[in-house]
C-alpha cells in the first residue's frame, strides 16, 4: 500500500482505478480525490502481449470483494486498451459494487472546431444537466 493510501483521513468506501503512478499523481493534483487509489500497472493490450493476468486486476477484486467498497472509479485513457481494461474490469467488479467512470471531452479553453470526432461524441455522452 503506498503512503496515500495509508494516510487514515482517506475514505475507504471509493476507490480509484488508474493504469500507473502518474496517473495517480495527476489525480491527486487535483485535490478532488479523497478516497483510495488502486494501480493496475498497465492496461489491458493484446497486441503488446499483455492480457488481465499480467496486471494487479485480480487484487483489485479481491479488495472490493472483501472490504467495504461503495465506488469504483474507473480513471484509465480514453483509448481502445483503455476500454478494454474499463470493461472487463468492471463486468467483474459490478457484483461486489458501483462501477463508474471518469468523463472524457473537451479541454478548457478548447475550440470546438478543432477537436476530433471521438472527443466530441464522448463530450456529447458525458454530458449533465446545469443546475
Amino acid at each position: 500500500m503506498c503512503e496515500i493510501c495509508r494516510n487514515e483521513e482517506r475514505s475507504n468506501g471509493q476507490i480509484c482505478v488508474v493504469a500507473d503512478s502518474r496517473d495517480l499523481l495527476a489525480l491527486e493534483r487535483t485535490r478532488e480525490f479523497s478516497g483510495r487509489y488502486h494501480v493496475l500497472g498497465g492496461l489491458i493490450s493484446p497486441m503488446d502481449g499483455i492480457g488481465p493476468d499480467l496486471l494487479q486486476i485480480s487484487s483489485l477484486v479481491k479488495r472490493v470483494a472483501a472490504d467495504d467498497v461503495e465506488e469504483v472509479i474507473l480513471a484509465l485513457t480514453p483509448s481502445v486498451e483503455g476500454d478494454t481494461t474499463s470493461l472487463y474490469v468492471a463486468r467483474l467488479l459490478k457484483p461486489f459494487t458501483r462501477v463508474s467512470r471518469i468523463a472524457y471531452g473537451l479541454p478548457v479553453g478548447s475550440e470546438l472546431e478543432y477537436a476530433d470526432d471521438v472527443t466530441l461524441s464522448r463530450a456529447l455522452e458525458g454530458r449533465r444537466d446545469l443546475d
